[in-house]
């Protein structure tokens, strides 16, 4: 989402849809005003937040310059009113960013087994070619760029869950960082390996005028911590990567300093359509 946030003129309007507390800093814009809607109301809302049902947005028409929704769409009920909704608010010259799973890979199957009726994820998606062209359909506004997702299994972090695990996450680790890192670097692996997507996670879309340039590969080092994904060349070039023992490679997360194990990004789930 940072080449729409980062390219906005003075002024604009942007809806982070599906946001709770944000699915971004308004450091990334802060020339912007941004409005958090959600149907929950959090503990501590943050600045600008609104509560309403992404099916019936209480904006007028063509008011925001870029709407965000950041891991929302499958979470939200009535999906087809809420996608004619943000086409409605969003500027024929906007843009939208939609990040959502792929239900048909591991990483997800894994997250709606290890959260059974708790998942939230009431909209499986299992093709990017078809919801982009169902968004687009309902938006009006063009795919400008996509790109393969892959997954950190960040969401076995034991401060997830209560201070009674279930069985699942027991089975899994019982959501110790250790063994969050090492089952992500083996399904990386294996992914290379096999030419496998045990380690995809889903999808990313850029619709309408986006103005940045969107790198389309795919980065496969997301850190189990925080989620931020990094690309392994970039990583190599300043200096992040260090050698261990067996050939084994690690780095510190630049965005919050977390211990990973590298690998060389994948391209199987960048096929994957």
């Amino acid at each position: 989402m940072h080449e729409i946030l980062r390219n906005l003129r003075e002024g604009a309007r942007v809806l982070d849809l599906g946001a709770l507390t944000g699915s971004f800093p308004a450091e990334l814009c802060p020339n912007a005003l941004v409005v958090r809607v959600d149907l929950e109301v959090p503990s501590a809302p943050s600045p600008g937040f609104v509560q309403a049902d992404a099916a019936r947005l209480p904006f007028p028409d063509r008011c925001f310059d870029a709407v965000i929704a950041n891991h929302s769409l499958e979470h939200i009920s009535g999906l087809p009113a809420a996608l004619q909704e943000i086409g409605r608010v969003v500027s024929s010259e906007g843009s939208l960013y939609v990040a959502v799973p792929d239900a048909s890979t591991f990483s997800d199957r894994l997250y709606r087994w290890i959260y059974r009726d708790t998942s939230g994820h009431i909209n499986p998606f299992r093709s990017a070619d078809a919801l982009a062209a169902e968004i687009t359909r309902a938006t009006g506004l063009k795919l400008a760029a996509s790109r393969a997702l892959y997954s950190s299994f960040e969401y076995l972090n034991r401060y997830y869950f209560g201070p009674r695990t279930s069985w699942r996450l027991r089975c899994v680790g019982n959501g110790n960082r250790r063994c969050i890192i090492l089952l992500s670097y083996a399904a990386r692996l294996f992914d290379r390996i096999f030419g496998t997507r045990a380690s995809a996670y889903g999808w990313a879309f850029y619709f309408g005028d986006v103005r940045g340039e969107v790198e389309e590969a795919p980065w496969s080092n997301v850190c189990v911590a925080c989620g931020a994904g990094h690309a392994a060349p970039w990583l190599l070039v300043n200096n992040l990567v260090r050698r261990h023992a067996l050939l084994v490679r690690s780095y510190l997360c630049p965005t919050c300093g977390s211990r990973n194990l590298f690998t060389p990004d994948c391209t199987a789930a960048r096929n994957k359509r």
